[in-house]
């Protein structure tokens, strides 16, 4: 596992775009409840719209080995749904399903084969890229569930970078991080609930923990490399208002595998 970090020229540009919006924190996006096909059309406009391919540009050339005009990126395929660790299921509720729909995401590819994903959900403003994120995580590990348990329920558990698929009673991982935390042949989903109510029952909304502030509650206490840019952090701000329209993006690095 590698650390692909965001590049200087976006961390100075999101330094910039902070001091003017002063110490304000972003305000948090909401799940969406369902994917639909209405849903995924307009999360796919949000991604394919000409300020967030400009944005994208500006994103695959940040390294400085090419211009913006050099890698004109392109959406490839539709919009999918990325579900996360439910804290509901984390909770012990009754009938909460173990993953929780957080948002749509679009695959990016610039003109020399690097890939982002979009991440889109329904703000004030409607239907906006609110994320990107390098490598294709999301769309890699939707295949890999699928082909490991067809019709499963493919979610991330964040606060480690696990990726697994949920199905008739079983969670099955999905990369290194989630055979770590549930062995390679996987475990029950009754087991799973304990392991993670375990690890993180202490630090659901509401708890003492979040109460106090500290890594807004449902997430790891200690900083996350799959995390905003360290000049997001330092300004105190979730997100960074980027591109001609305005779109909220977060430039965001993450652990991806070595090809």
């Amino acid at each position: 596992m590698i650390v692909r970090s965001a590049a200087a020229a976006a961390l100075a540009a999101a330094t910039a775009v902070l001091a003017l919006a002063g110490q304000a924190a972003a305000a948090p996006v909401p799940q969406p409840q369902t994917a639909t096909a209405e849903i995924r059309a307009a999360a796919h406009e949000a991604a394919a719209a000409p300020a967030t391919l400009a944005t994208l540009s500006r994103f695959f050339a940040r390294e400085g080995t090419a211009s913006p005009a050099a890698a004109p990126p392109r959406i490839e395929g539709e919009a999918i749904p990325v579900s996360y660790l439910s804290p509901d299921f984390v909770a012990g509720r009754a009938g909460a399903s173990v993953a929780r729909l957080e948002f749509l995401a679009s695959q990016a590819v610039s003109s020399d084969g690097r890939r982002a994903a979009l991440w889109t959900a329904k703000t004030a403003q409607g239907w906006q890229v609110v994320n990107i994120a390098t490598g294709d995580d999301e769309f890699r590990y939707a295949r890999l569930g699928a082909a490991r348990l067809p019709g499963g329920t493919v979610f991330r558990e964040p606060q480690i970078d696990a990726w697994y698929v949920a199905g008739g009673g079983r969670v099955l991982p999905l990369d290194e991080d989630a055979v770590r935390a549930v062995g390679d042949g996987g475990t029950t989903l009754a087991a799973y609930r304990s392991r993670v109510t375990r690890a993180y029952g202490d630090e659901l909304p509401g708890s003492a923990y979040a109460r106090s502030g500290a890594a807004g509650g449902f997430e790891r206490s200690a900083p996350d490399p799959a995390g905003p840019p360290a000049a997001a952090l330092a300004a105190g701000a979730g997100a960074l208002a980027l591109g001609a329209a305005g779109s909220v993006l977060l430039l965001r690095r993450r652990r991806t595998a070595r090809a």
